[in-house]
């Protein structure tokens, strides 16, 4: 009975344990990720610069020191602190009043010195009209024939004396050596002021103006190279406008490169007729060396940083993202040129990155295409 028990009870657990085992449910497998969202562009191709940027200063053409040339107190001030001025405006006026009577003495000295020419010929030309030598004496006839030759030259000096007194008395009026700005005047109207000493005004041309700026020595050779082709160009923006360039040329290249620094001294050129530069302004001067021809631009915010460089990821036909490592050229305003690593029309992601897994499913949203990029590529635009 005891065995017919035991053998009762391991049958009633095996068959709970079958029915145990069939009231289980069936493994599933893992959910799929659902792709992420994500906004592409396409890359496409351009011809765009090669440049080198560099920090400039604005520099005026032309600077003048404006100084008396002669002694004297000024009496007239003719223009305004800040003025616009033109070669040969009267700025300054000194007493002439002394000017005109060294003038007047040196010309009454001069018609002096030619009354005493004309008679000396007078006398010449008697003694030189007597046709018996033996009624003149040798010494008689070189005597007044000398007294030409006194008279003439101190004739000679009394016009020099003449024309110095009446240039001092032009020098009296200050006048503009340029066209220009005037700066603030450094002398007021009944100072004395001295001959060739101290600086009554500062004027600087303005227009066209220079932007001086320096690139570095490993740069020297691209600058030499492409300058060789020809004149090159350069764009000006002052910090507060970057959107506003200024066209101009390169129209200076230092002999040297300055020790210490290692850089190189160049000015460019601008036109500034509407007054945007201001001489001491820093700008941001972009020398343009050539171009890149059909580069490869793919909006600035796609790549991402690794460990082993750049990378973007490209979305292949069957909607899967590749992990593309890239080599990465000059920014061209919103835009990037890829020297390796991307093709022209292939689909990059712009926005969603941190979504993405490399081989994974994504899904493209409607992109917020940056200004001036490639167009956006929706999910309509490649179904």
């Amino acid at each position: 009975m005891l065995r017919i028990k035991v053998k009762g009870a391991l049958a009633f657990i095996s068959v709970s344990m079958l029915l145990s085992i069939g009231c289980q449910e069936k493994p599933t497998a893992a959910p799929e990720r659902p792709p992420a969202p994500v906004s592409a562009i396409a890359a496409t191709t351009q011809d765009v610069p090669l440049y080198i940027d560099a920090i400039g200063k604005i520099v005026a053409r032309e600077v003048v020191s404006v100084q008396p040339q002669v002694s004297g107190r000024i009496t007239q001030i003719h223009s305004v602190d800040g003025a616009d001025v033109k070669t040969g405006q009267a700025l300054f006026t000194i007493d002439p009043r002394p000017y005109e009577a060294q003038l007047n003495a040196a010309e009454a000295s001069l018609a002096q010195a030619r009354a005493a020419l004309d008679l000396a010929k007078i006398n010449f030309t008697r003694i030189e009209s007597i046709t018996d030598p033996r009624a003149v004496s040798r010494q008689d006839y070189d005597t007044k024939k000398n007294a030409v030759a006194v008279a003439e030259a101190q004739v000679k000096q009394n016009q020099a004396a003449v024309e110095s007194a009446r240039l001092n008395l032009e020098y009296c009026t200050i006048r503009s050596p340029i066209n220009g700005r005037a700066g603030q005047r450094l002398v007021d109207l009944g100072n004395v002021v001295t001959a060739n000493s101290g600086s009554l005004l500062v004027i600087q041309r303005l227009d066209p103006i220079y932007a001086d700026f320096t690139v570095t020595e490993n740069d020297l050779t691209a600058v030499q190279r492409n300058m060789a082709r020809g004149m090159l160009g350069v764009e000006v923006r002052l910090p507060n406008e970057p959107e506003m360039a200024r066209q101009g040329k390169l129209t200076f290249l230092d002999n040297s490169v300055q020790d210490g620094t290692g850089t190189v001294r160049l000015r460019a050129t601008i036109s500034n007729d509407d007054r945007r530069f201001w001489p001491g302004r820093f700008a941001n001067v972009r020398l343009i060396l050539g171009k890149h021809q059909s580069a490869v631009l793919i909006p600035a915010g796609a790549p991402q940083m690794s460990a082993k460089g750049p990378f973007v990821y490209v979305i292949k036909q069957d909607s899967t993202a590749e992990l593309r490592p890239i080599t990465l050229g000059q920014r061209q305003g919103d835009l990037i040129v890829v020297n390796q690593g991307v093709k022209a029309g292939e689909r990059v992601v712009v926005n969603g990155q941190l979504g993405v897994t490399p081989g994974g499913k994504v899904r493209v949203a409607q992109p917020t295409a940056p200004e001036n990029s490639p167009a956006a590529i929706s999910p309509e635009a490649k179904s």
